[in-house]
């Protein structure tokens, strides 16, 4: 049972101290080197880990994406993880512009067996890590500072030596404190003092120098003035690379990314959609499009979204969740009516535009940038307006219905996702619209064939219409084709109609191009009534029109 009182049991993180803070007023320029640690890191948080064949598949797609460092996995755990690592290495499946990085705790046989499994690589990353927080000290090793920190520097001396036995190498070194975000910064800091005196990185050889948020257990603003402290207080800023780690414990990975790099931080390590252990670590491709939709390249390639998250599926035997930023199944979708109203006019204006910047309401991409298709961005069900019904009509048959005639239709369809209280289709939206505006074969009035004829502002309509099984010859006089036409239905039918609006738009391009016309039409009694006809002539579909209005008055009659 959740207490009254949690502050009996829960303590408040406590502030950093850091004067005139200078991370709030920075703004991300440039991507940051991103480390890929889905084969490890996210490997280690499933519930099957992935076998040498999935594994080989992630890294395949990880290459393919464009990651540059790829923590391919942790060598001392297991045959497994040594093979799947040799095995890269011996194969020469590793690109010469790509770095592999391997983890190992800091022991002196699990860095041996490490160094090992890179054994003829041209070049890799050597990451090493011991936890510094006081909770780690006092609960899990029973040490001081001081035996911590050794921990620290025999690894690094261990990580030398051991690089200087395969100098055929290029070799880069790691060192996290783990449980940075939990531990005192001033601690933190010696601890990487310690080490960067033993490997003494260069601006040409920088350490990696990798500040995890191992639980996440404050604000992101929090882990931000962590990071600007460090690389204020830092010996040799030049020489070493700061690297971010957030997890996802709070729900803020992603925030705590990128105050990070606002922060001073030059790296990021996560899992693509964010998978990791407990709630996941920092998702990359959210960090990376949220830079896209500022107008920076993140240098990661997510053009087909569809295609890794299948993989990705695939591989971890999680799925990505609907609502997921950019690549769930729905981000793209709007089912509210004045959502889909807005984003149907937002493509409108677009296309109006002379310009290329994107401003589409409720989008802040746009969907075809990662390969995703303009059709399910609006998608209806009983929540849904006329925009989103209008929407779908003109994506999947072309047909762009006046407003009135929105508005309408939007009423019938409302009717058929309250019947059938589910999501409605194209199809099922088409049969709706085919129904409601008879364009069926078997309606009391169908074109078979007409002629128009006389001099302008005096025309003539002659024609056969089917009527009621047969065929009835008619004749219509007026100052235009369609009052032409609704005098025959007069004179022969008895049907009174006048013509209150009428629109009419090519559909499709070049030599399939065909027309729509849309009438709206009175009755002496005031009703309103529409239609709709479609053919490769513009007069035609203009015909079609009213003859699909007086089908609505016999019907509704």
């Amino acid at each position: 049972m959740m207490l009254t009182d949690p502050s009996q049991k829960y303590r408040s993180f406590p502030q950093v101290d850091l004067p005139n803070r200078q991370w709030p007023a920075q703004v991300i320029t440039a991507p940051p080197r991103w480390l890929s640690t889905d084969l490890r890191d996210g490997n280690q948080a499933l519930i099957d880990p992935m076998n040498a064949e999935k594994k080989r598949r992630f890294f395949d797609l990880l290459l393919k994406v464009g990651v540059k460092e790829i923590e391919v996995g942790f060598p001392s755990a297991g045959a497994t993880e040594f093979d799947f690592i040799s095995g890269l290495v011996q194969s020469d499946a590793i690109p010469d512009d790509v770095m592999v990085q391997v983890l190992t705790q800091a022991r002196g046989d699990l860095i041996a067996t490490t160094f090992q499994s890179l054994k003829g690589a041209k070049q890799a990353i050597v990451h090493v890590y011991n936890a510094v927080s006081p909770a780690w000290r006092r609960i899990v090793f029973g040490m001081e500072r001081p035996q911590i920190k050794q921990i620290a520097v025999d690894a690094a001396k261990l990580l030398r030596d051991e690089a200087a036995a395969q100098p055929n190498t290029d070799w880069h070194f790691e060192y996290s404190p783990e449980t940075f975000s939990t531990a005192e910064l001033e601690f933190s800091l010696e601890c990487c003092e310690a080490v960067m005196d033993i490997l003494m990185p260069t601006p040409e050889k920088p350490l990696i120098l990798n500040l995890p948020a191992t639980v996440e257990a404050a604000t992101p603003n929090i882990y931000a003035d962590q990071i600007e402290w460090i690389c204020r207080h830092i010996s040799r800023r030049d020489s070493v690379v700061i690297s971010l780690h957030p997890h996802n414990d709070r729900g803020t990975g992603v925030a705590a990314a990128e105050l990070g790099l606002m922060a001073g931080a030059d790296r990021v390590e996560g899992c693509l959609f964010g998978n990791g252990e407990r709630t996941g670590n920092c998702d990359i491709v959210t960090v990376a499009l949220n830079m896209y939709t500022q107008g920076i390249n993140p240098e990661l390639d997510f053009s087909d979204i569809d295609e890794v998250i299948q993989t990705v599926e695939y591989c971890n035997q999680l799925p990505v969740h609907p609502r997921h930023p950019y690549a769930g199944e729905l981000v793209f979708t709007a089912f509210s009516g004045s959502h889909q109203d807005a984003i149907k006019k937002g493509f409108a204006a677009q296309d109006a535009r002379n310009d290329l910047i994107w401003d589409v309401p409720y989008l802040p991409i746009d969907p075809k940038d990662l390969g995703r298709d303009y059709e399910a961005v609006i998608r209806v069900n009983s929540q849904s307006g006329k925009g989103g019904v209008a929407w779908v009509l003109e994506q999947d048959k072309g047909l762009k219905l006046p407003k009135r005639m929105q508005a309408d239709f939007s009423r019938v369809v409302q009717g058929v996702a309250d019947s059938t209280s589910r999501e409605l289709n194209a199809a099922d939206i088409w049969s709706a619209f085919e129904a409601h505006y008879r364009l069926g074969t078997d309606q009391p009035y169908r074109l078979i064939d007409y002629h128009e004829s006389g001099a302008a502002g005096d025309r003539i309509f002659t024609g056969k219409i089917g009527y009621q099984g047969g065929e009835r010859s008619v004749s219509g006089r007026g100052n235009g084709l369609l009052s032409s036409v609704l005098a025959a239905l007069r004179d022969e039918f008895g049907v009174e109609l006048e013509i209150a609006d009428y629109s009419e738009h090519a559909v499709g391009a070049g030599s399939d191009v065909n027309a729509a016309a849309y009438v709206e039409c009175r009755t002496p009694d005031g009703r309103t009534v529409f239609g709709v006809g479609t053919d490769s002539d513009v007069a035609t579909a203009s015909v079609k029109a009213v003859l699909s209005a007086a089908n609505g008055l016999t019907v509704r009659a």
